[in-house]
């Protein structure tokens, strides 16, 4: 039976969510679709309720992973916890919210070798931030810096760091050398750049979450041997969407192999 998925945000064109997910059912032998939607929080809720039973989950960008969460019948505890949905499935009575963007952090970071980080420092504060933080405390960061534009949004990052015993400071986005064991940015595209050139020590950890364009220009200037991309994270997290999408465990080569061929 034919069934339909789809990434919605905006913009999308850059998204390469359907070249995974596309490779997924292919490898499970579902005649399934999956399109790249444009899409806006005000359209959000009359696309949801025009939706029929042909369609089984959604994947979320930005800017629909804060605002989508009043249109779903319940959302899971990394979802409720960060306030941010990147994925909506059919529940039993309705239509189901997730965080996967947690988990995908959490094993690209292992994936690349990070095993116990005490520091970490976050640069950006949006809703990836929030997943961020969550992964960090997955991971057992201890102390946080959070660097951000906006002191307003930078302070409830760390308020929800908090809730997760983790020791936050609060600085803007002006360079400065880093010394944690992890720096982490949730910056769009090369916003990071200005980083690129601090001075950082060779065993601080870098995972860069922007993929488009890939390596980043942080990533490409980046000092030390440890470096995982956005293109790890959204792999894993896309792993998991699968299988909530699905029922089934995601085919993981498969999909990464669809990846590395873009």
């Amino acid at each position: 039976m034919h069934k339909r998925a789809a990434v919605l945000g905006s913009p999308i064109t850059h998204s390469l969510s359907p070249a995974l997910h596309r490779a997924a059912y292919s490898a499970l032998g579902l005649d399934w679709s999956y399109d790249a939607i444009e899409m806006t929080p005000d359209a959000m809720p009359a696309f949801l309720a025009s939706l029929d039973d042909d369609w089984v989950g959604l994947s979320l960008t930005m800017p629909l992973k804060e605002s989508v969460q009043p249109l779903l019948t319940s959302v899971d505890s990394p979802a409720e916890r960060t306030r941010s949905v990147n994925t909506v499935y059919r529940g039993a009575t309705g239509w189901v919210g997730a965080n996967t963007d947690v988990f995908g952090i959490t094993r690209s970071l292992r994936e690349a070798g990070i095993q116990d980080p005490r520091t970490a420092r976050i640069l950006g504060a949006g809703a990836t931030a929030r997943s961020a933080v969550a992964a960090m405390a997955d991971l057992g960061v201890q102390s946080l810096v959070i660097c951000a534009r906006r002191a307003e949004a930078a302070r409830d990052i760390a308020d929800l760091a908090g809730t997760f015993g983790i020791d936050a400071n609060i600085a803007d986005l002006t360079p400065v050398p880093i010394d944690e064991d992890l720096l982490v940015s949730v910056l769009p595209g090369d916003a990071a750049k200005p980083w690129a050139h601090a001075q950082a020590s060779g065993g601080t950890a870098l995972l860069d979450v922007s993929y488009h364009p890939w390596p980043s220009a942080l990533a490409s200037a980046w000092p030390g041997n440890v470096v995982a991309s956005g293109r790890d994270m959204l792999l894993w997290q896309a792993t998991e969407q699968v299988s909530l999408m699905t029922g089934r465990p995601a085919p993981v080569e498969a999909m990464r192999a669809a990846l590395d061929a873009v």
